[in-house]
Protein backbone atom coordinates (compact mmCIF):
# COMPACT_ATOMS: atom_id res chain seq x y z
CA UNK A 1 0.00 0.00 0.00
CA UNK A 2 1.27 3.44 -0.73
CA UNK A 3 2.21 5.50 2.26
CA UNK A 4 0.95 8.99 2.45
CA UNK A 5 3.83 10.46 1.88
CA UNK A 6 4.35 8.49 -1.57
CA UNK A 7 1.14 9.47 -2.35
CA UNK A 8 1.91 13.12 -2.10
CA UNK A 9 4.74 12.99 -3.64
CA UNK A 10 2.84 11.39 -7.07
CA UNK A 11 0.06 14.09 -6.83
CA UNK A 12 2.94 16.86 -7.00
CA UNK A 13 4.76 15.11 -10.02
CA UNK A 14 1.16 15.03 -11.70
CA UNK A 15 0.24 18.79 -10.37
CA UNK A 16 3.40 19.76 -12.18
CA UNK A 17 2.91 18.01 -14.97
CA UNK A 18 -0.08 19.98 -15.68
CA UNK A 19 0.87 23.29 -14.99
CA UNK A 20 3.44 22.02 -17.84
CA UNK A 21 0.75 20.57 -20.55
CA UNK A 22 -2.09 22.94 -20.03
CA UNK A 23 -0.06 26.44 -19.51
CA UNK A 24 3.36 25.46 -20.54
CA UNK A 25 5.03 26.29 -17.45
CA UNK A 26 7.52 23.58 -16.29
CA UNK A 27 8.57 23.62 -12.74
CA UNK A 28 9.12 19.72 -13.04
CA UNK A 29 13.19 19.70 -12.46
CA UNK A 30 12.47 22.39 -9.39
CA UNK A 31 14.30 20.86 -6.38
CA UNK A 32 11.28 18.94 -4.46
CA UNK A 33 11.74 19.86 -1.21
CA UNK A 34 11.44 23.87 -2.02
CA UNK A 35 8.13 22.65 -4.46
CA UNK A 36 6.60 20.70 -1.40
CA UNK A 37 6.60 23.81 0.80
CA UNK A 38 5.18 25.91 -1.27
CA UNK A 39 2.16 23.90 -2.52
CA UNK A 40 2.20 22.81 1.21
CA UNK A 41 1.72 26.89 1.91
CA UNK A 42 -0.99 27.13 -1.02
CA UNK A 43 -3.04 24.25 0.45
CA UNK A 44 -3.58 26.10 3.95
CA UNK A 45 -3.97 29.57 2.37
CA UNK A 46 -6.92 27.92 0.42
CA UNK A 47 -8.08 25.28 3.00
CA UNK A 48 -7.93 22.74 0.54
CA UNK A 49 -7.40 19.15 1.78
CA UNK A 50 -5.14 17.48 -1.34
CA UNK A 51 -2.73 18.28 -3.81
CA UNK A 52 -5.46 16.53 -6.40
CA UNK A 53 -7.94 18.78 -5.65
CA UNK A 54 -5.66 21.54 -5.95
CA UNK A 55 -4.45 20.20 -9.50
CA UNK A 56 -8.49 20.09 -10.34
CA UNK A 57 -8.13 24.05 -9.51
CA UNK A 58 -5.70 24.95 -11.73
CA UNK A 59 -6.54 22.48 -14.71
CA UNK A 60 -10.08 24.65 -14.66
CA UNK A 61 -9.00 27.84 -14.05
CA UNK A 62 -6.42 29.55 -15.47
CA UNK A 63 -6.03 32.04 -12.76
CA UNK A 64 -5.53 29.75 -9.76
CA UNK A 65 -2.61 28.25 -12.02
CA UNK A 66 -1.59 31.60 -11.94
CA UNK A 67 -1.28 31.93 -8.17
CA UNK A 68 0.32 29.10 -8.14
CA UNK A 69 3.27 30.08 -10.48
CA UNK A 70 3.72 32.96 -8.84
CA UNK A 71 3.78 30.47 -5.42
CA UNK A 72 6.78 29.05 -6.81
CA UNK A 73 8.72 32.40 -8.26
CA UNK A 74 11.68 33.02 -6.04
CA UNK A 75 11.76 36.42 -4.32
CA UNK A 76 14.41 36.99 -2.09
CA UNK A 77 16.37 39.68 -2.74
CA UNK A 78 17.83 43.17 -0.69
CA UNK A 79 19.65 46.54 -1.78
CA UNK A 80 23.84 45.22 -2.36
CA UNK A 81 23.12 41.72 -0.79
CA UNK A 82 25.97 39.59 0.27
CA UNK A 83 28.05 42.72 0.61
CA UNK A 84 31.68 40.88 -0.06
CA UNK A 85 30.21 39.70 -3.39
CA UNK A 86 29.96 43.19 -4.51
CA UNK A 87 33.14 44.09 -2.68
CA UNK A 88 34.99 41.45 -5.26
CA UNK A 89 32.82 42.54 -8.28
CA UNK A 90 34.26 45.57 -7.93
CA UNK A 91 38.03 44.62 -7.50
CA UNK A 92 37.60 41.86 -10.13
CA UNK A 93 35.45 42.33 -12.62
CA UNK A 94 35.01 46.21 -12.93
CA UNK A 95 38.92 45.58 -14.40
CA UNK A 96 37.51 43.87 -17.11
CA UNK A 97 34.84 45.53 -18.34
CA UNK A 98 36.36 48.95 -18.12
CA UNK A 99 38.06 49.21 -21.69
CA UNK A 100 34.64 47.72 -23.10
CA UNK A 101 33.13 49.83 -25.98
CA UNK A 102 29.68 48.69 -24.44
CA UNK A 103 28.86 46.67 -21.60
CA UNK A 104 25.89 44.47 -21.95
CA UNK A 105 24.94 42.59 -17.94
CA UNK A 106 22.03 39.91 -17.99
CA UNK A 107 20.61 39.87 -14.45
CA UNK A 108 18.63 36.70 -14.12
CA UNK A 109 15.99 36.25 -11.53
CA UNK A 110 16.10 39.75 -10.96
CA UNK A 111 13.03 39.56 -8.36
CA UNK A 112 12.05 42.86 -7.40
CA UNK A 113 15.23 44.77 -8.94
CA UNK A 114 16.98 45.45 -5.61
CA UNK A 115 20.48 43.89 -6.84
CA UNK A 116 19.73 45.37 -10.23
CA UNK A 117 20.06 49.13 -8.87
CA UNK A 118 22.80 48.02 -6.48
CA UNK A 119 24.55 46.79 -9.83
CA UNK A 120 24.04 50.47 -11.26
CA UNK A 121 25.02 52.23 -8.60
CA UNK A 122 27.98 50.23 -8.48
CA UNK A 123 28.90 50.59 -12.33
CA UNK A 124 27.98 54.56 -11.85
CA UNK A 125 30.76 55.10 -9.21
CA UNK A 126 33.20 53.11 -11.27
CA UNK A 127 32.06 55.81 -14.19
CA UNK A 128 30.65 52.78 -16.62
CA UNK A 129 26.81 53.14 -15.91
CA UNK A 130 26.65 55.49 -19.16
CA UNK A 131 27.73 53.02 -21.15
CA UNK A 132 26.22 49.71 -20.12
CA UNK A 133 22.84 48.29 -20.47
CA UNK A 134 21.49 45.66 -17.79
CA UNK A 135 18.93 43.32 -18.84
CA UNK A 136 17.25 42.45 -16.10
CA UNK A 137 14.59 39.64 -16.32
CA UNK A 138 12.35 37.28 -14.20
CA UNK A 139 9.49 34.64 -14.57
CA UNK A 140 7.16 36.77 -12.94
CA UNK A 141 5.75 39.91 -13.70
CA UNK A 142 4.32 41.07 -11.09
CA UNK A 143 7.88 41.42 -9.15
CA UNK A 144 9.04 43.50 -12.60
CA UNK A 145 6.13 45.85 -12.31
CA UNK A 146 7.47 46.63 -9.08
CA UNK A 147 11.26 46.44 -10.38
CA UNK A 148 10.57 49.41 -12.64
CA UNK A 149 9.26 51.84 -9.72
CA UNK A 150 12.64 51.80 -8.56
CA UNK A 151 10.89 52.27 -4.43
CA UNK A 152 11.68 50.04 -1.52
CA UNK A 153 9.91 50.56 2.50
CA UNK A 154 12.24 53.05 4.38
CA UNK A 155 12.64 50.89 6.85
CA UNK A 156 14.69 48.59 5.33
CA UNK A 157 17.40 51.57 4.15
CA UNK A 158 19.01 51.73 7.40
CA UNK A 159 20.01 47.58 6.66
CA UNK A 160 20.74 48.94 2.84
CA UNK A 161 22.89 51.68 4.21
CA UNK A 162 24.97 49.38 6.51
CA UNK A 163 25.28 46.48 3.12
CA UNK A 164 26.24 49.19 1.11
CA UNK A 165 29.24 50.36 3.12
CA UNK A 166 30.20 46.81 3.88
CA UNK A 167 30.46 46.35 -0.32
CA UNK A 168 32.67 49.45 -0.36
CA UNK A 169 30.12 51.87 -1.73
CA UNK A 170 31.95 55.65 -2.43
CA UNK A 171 29.38 58.22 -1.46
CA UNK A 172 26.98 59.11 1.09
CA UNK A 173 23.95 56.37 0.08
CA UNK A 174 21.32 58.85 0.74
CA UNK A 175 22.43 60.65 -2.01
CA UNK A 176 20.62 58.07 -4.31
CA UNK A 177 17.71 57.88 -3.04
CA UNK A 178 14.55 60.12 -2.10
CA UNK A 179 12.07 59.73 0.42
CA UNK A 180 8.29 60.10 1.64
CA UNK A 181 6.90 58.66 4.47
CA UNK A 182 6.59 55.02 3.38
CA UNK A 183 9.22 54.82 0.66
CA UNK A 184 12.55 55.50 -0.87
CA UNK A 185 12.84 56.34 -4.06
CA UNK A 186 15.84 55.61 -6.38
CA UNK A 187 16.85 58.29 -8.45
CA UNK A 188 15.59 57.45 -12.02
CA UNK A 189 18.88 57.84 -13.69
CA UNK A 190 19.89 54.66 -12.12
CA UNK A 191 16.97 52.88 -13.76
CA UNK A 192 18.02 54.30 -17.50
CA UNK A 193 20.15 51.81 -18.34
CA UNK A 194 18.01 48.98 -17.34
CA UNK A 195 15.41 46.97 -19.47
CA UNK A 196 13.23 45.21 -17.40
CA UNK A 197 11.06 42.26 -19.00
CA UNK A 198 9.79 39.00 -17.99
CA UNK A 199 12.11 35.50 -19.32
CA UNK A 200 11.77 32.07 -18.17
CA UNK A 201 15.19 30.39 -17.48
CA UNK A 202 13.70 27.07 -17.75
CA UNK A 203 11.88 27.44 -20.82
CA UNK A 204 12.70 30.45 -22.66
CA UNK A 205 16.36 30.70 -25.34
CA UNK A 206 19.28 33.27 -25.55
CA UNK A 207 18.30 36.76 -26.41
CA UNK A 208 22.11 38.05 -26.78
CA UNK A 209 25.54 38.22 -26.11
CA UNK A 210 26.62 39.22 -22.32
CA UNK A 211 30.51 40.51 -20.62
CA UNK A 212 28.51 39.84 -17.33
CA UNK A 213 25.52 37.09 -16.26
CA UNK A 214 24.81 37.10 -13.07
CA UNK A 215 22.37 34.76 -11.32
CA UNK A 216 22.60 34.33 -7.92
CA UNK A 217 20.71 32.26 -5.44
CA UNK A 218 18.45 31.11 -8.01
CA UNK A 219 20.17 27.77 -9.17
CA UNK A 220 20.01 26.49 -5.85
CA UNK A 221 15.89 25.92 -6.78
CA UNK A 222 16.71 23.31 -9.41
CA UNK A 223 17.57 19.72 -9.74
CA UNK A 224 20.78 19.13 -11.01
CA UNK A 225 19.54 18.48 -14.81
CA UNK A 226 17.99 21.48 -14.98
CA UNK A 227 20.94 23.38 -13.44
CA UNK A 228 23.33 22.15 -15.97
CA UNK A 229 20.59 23.19 -18.84
CA UNK A 230 20.59 26.71 -17.30
CA UNK A 231 24.31 26.64 -17.19
CA UNK A 232 24.11 25.56 -20.92
CA UNK A 233 21.86 28.49 -21.47
CA UNK A 234 24.77 30.77 -20.08
CA UNK A 235 27.18 29.62 -21.76
CA UNK A 236 25.79 30.28 -24.83
CA UNK A 237 25.08 34.18 -24.20
CA UNK A 238 27.98 35.01 -22.62
CA UNK A 239 30.73 36.58 -24.49
CA UNK A 240 34.42 34.65 -24.91
CA UNK A 241 35.92 36.20 -22.14
CA UNK A 242 32.59 36.94 -20.45
CA UNK A 243 32.07 36.95 -16.29
CA UNK A 244 29.44 34.76 -14.60
CA UNK A 245 28.46 35.56 -11.17
CA UNK A 246 26.52 33.00 -9.33
CA UNK A 247 24.95 32.63 -5.78
CA UNK A 248 26.82 31.88 -2.21
CA UNK A 249 26.07 28.02 -2.47
CA UNK A 250 25.99 27.63 -5.71
CA UNK A 251 29.03 26.35 -8.54
CA UNK A 252 29.63 25.29 -11.77
CA UNK A 253 31.08 21.99 -10.03
CA UNK A 254 28.36 20.00 -11.71
CA UNK A 255 28.56 21.69 -15.55
CA UNK A 256 29.52 19.55 -18.24
CA UNK A 257 31.74 22.27 -19.71
CA UNK A 258 33.09 23.63 -16.56
CA UNK A 259 36.41 23.88 -17.57
CA UNK A 260 36.07 26.46 -20.21
CA UNK A 261 35.64 28.83 -17.10
CA UNK A 262 38.56 30.24 -14.33
CA UNK A 263 37.34 30.92 -10.89
CA UNK A 264 38.09 34.80 -10.71
CA UNK A 265 37.19 34.41 -7.17
CA UNK A 266 35.90 31.13 -5.52
CA UNK A 267 34.75 32.26 -2.49
CA UNK A 268 32.23 35.19 -3.92
CA UNK A 269 31.65 32.63 -7.15
CA UNK A 270 32.72 35.09 -9.65
CA UNK A 271 34.22 33.23 -12.77
CA UNK A 272 35.60 34.01 -16.31
CA UNK A 273 34.80 32.32 -19.18
CA UNK A 274 37.61 31.26 -21.42
CA UNK A 275 39.93 29.40 -19.25
CA UNK A 276 43.63 29.70 -20.86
Amino acid sequence: MTSGDDLEAIEIELLLEGLYRVYGYDFRNYNRASIRRRVANRLRMDRISTVTLLLDKILHHRQEAEKLVKDFSINVTEMFRDPSFFRSFRKNAIPLLRDLPEIRIWHAGCSTGEEVVSLAILLAEEGLLAKARIYATDMNNDVLDKARKGAVPIAMMQQYTRNYLLAGGAKEFSSYYTTDCEFAYFSPQLQEQVMYFQHNLVTDYSFNEFHVILCRNVLIYFDPVLQNRVHQLFDESLDASGVLALGSKESLSFYEHADRYEAVDPAEKLYRKGKP
